[in-house]
């Protein structure tokens, strides 16, 4: 058994509490630690950063741990911390990366890697020249419905894919009572808020790996809420956007339009539901579940409004069995990464891969801004 030191900044944040710490690191570590192909143990050996000591002193003892710290640049100092992981908010995370980078760390970071397609890219060309690993969250690949989507895929069931039509989104409260279940500064533009930054690049890697790179983007946002209440109470004007509303154009001809909402209420199986429609069959997918109905037994509908609809269409999809156990894909990511740093196992999801999704981004804000089309060129480090 060996340790490896991961400095794990901005945990006391929900996504860093929730999904890095507790459903990952403390996952792996409750496990017995990470098994290698050399039949090794490594144990993660975290500690954890930020600036209320009083929270990170909680947290550790919550979670069994034994590090804590608020100094960032001691930890960086420290040549036992070998992986530096950045769950900040948006506009904090770029200078602290830099300084990760400067330190010569692994860098293991949530999405988006910056608020800036220029910041993302200098961030990328900076850690290809120091040469250290590096790797941002795409977790939306390894939940196991777009598993399941993926295996329908390769088999040929779809045929040729013609387009895909995604809903996401919920209600979130704008406090005080319910308080609202995401942070404040999700809505404020000034702190690195808005659906479009936070979540067009989920959805540039999800559409580029199953089905194409998206090679345009047309957008319209809107800011539906103009007030919230925060976290101490205090009733705040809301800058950012809370809903978009896109149509993707991707290479080879698919198209994809996907509605996303912190200002809708559910009405569907799934917070994120997609319908990927093909020339021999169909497939909606969740996050856990994927049903499919093939060309073959697809019902023949009619248009008339002046009956009750004899066609029960919701009876007519089979569900795609469940044929492995799927572990939490957040965890699942970071021990893809731990391999790549201790055994250099491939990991396309570099900063690189982080930079698209930015680039994404700013095209949809700036196709809304300018109401219209805007091209998606290929992204390069050069």
């Amino acid at each position: 058994m060996r340790k490896i030191g991961i400095i794990m900044n901005g945990v006391t944040g929900r996504m860093g509490t929730n999904q890095h710490l507790g459903r990952s690191i403390a996952a792996i570590r409750k496990q017995g630690g990470l098994q290698l192909k050399d039949q090794s143990l490594v144990m993660p050996d975290p500690v954890l950063v930020g600036r209320n000591a009083a929270k990170l002193e909680a947290l550790a003892k919550e979670w069994n741990v034994d590090r804590w710290s608020t100094d960032l640049d001691a930890c960086l100092a420290d040549a036992d911390n070998v992986i530096y992981f950045d769950a900040q908010s948006t506009l904090l995370r770029a200078a602290s990366v830099r300084s990760a980078l400067a330190a010569g760390k692994h860098i293991y970071c949530e999405k988006p890697l910056a608020g800036t397609l220029e910041d993302s890219l200098e961030l990328a060309r900076e850690a290809a020249k120091v040469g250290v690993k590096n790797g941002v969250v795409q977790d939306k690949l390894f939940l196991p419905g777009i598993l399941k989507l993926k295996q329908v895929l390769q088999s040929g069931f779809l045929g040729r894919v013609l387009s895909v039509r995604g809903e996401f989104g919920y209600w979130v409260f704008e406090g005080p009572l319910p308080a609202g279940q995401r942070p404040s500064w999700n809505y404020r533009k000034e702190d690195g808020g808005g659906i479009i930054l936070d979540m067009f690049p989920h959805w540039q890697y999800v559409l580029e790996n199953l089905f194409g790179r998206v090679t345009s983007v047309s957008c319209i946002g809107r800011t539906t809420i103009p007030e919230r209440v925060d976290e101490a109470g205090k009733t705040y004007a809301c800058t950012a956007d809370d809903a978009a509303y896109a149509t993707f154009e991707l290479e080879g001809g698919v198209v994809a339009h996907i509605n996303s909402s912190w200002a809708t209420r559910v009405h569907r199986d799934d917070l994120l539901i997609l319908q990927v429609d093909g020339t021999n069959g169909s497939a909606v997918v969740g996050l856990r579940e994927c049903k499919v109905q093939p060309r073959v037994t697809t019902p023949k509908a009619v248009w008339n409004p002046d009956i009750p609809n004899p066609i029960d269409f919701l009876a007519g999809w089979q569900t795609v069995p469940t044929t492995t156990n799927a572990d939490n894909a957040f965890k699942i990511q970071w021990e893809m990464f731990l391999r790549h740093v201790l055994e250099d196992a491939p990991f396309p999801h570099d900063f690189l891969e982080a930079a698209k999704g930015v680039q994404l981004a700013e095209a949809g804000m700036r196709s809304w801004a300018e109401r219209r089309w805007l091209e998606i060129p290929r992204l390069t480090l050069s």
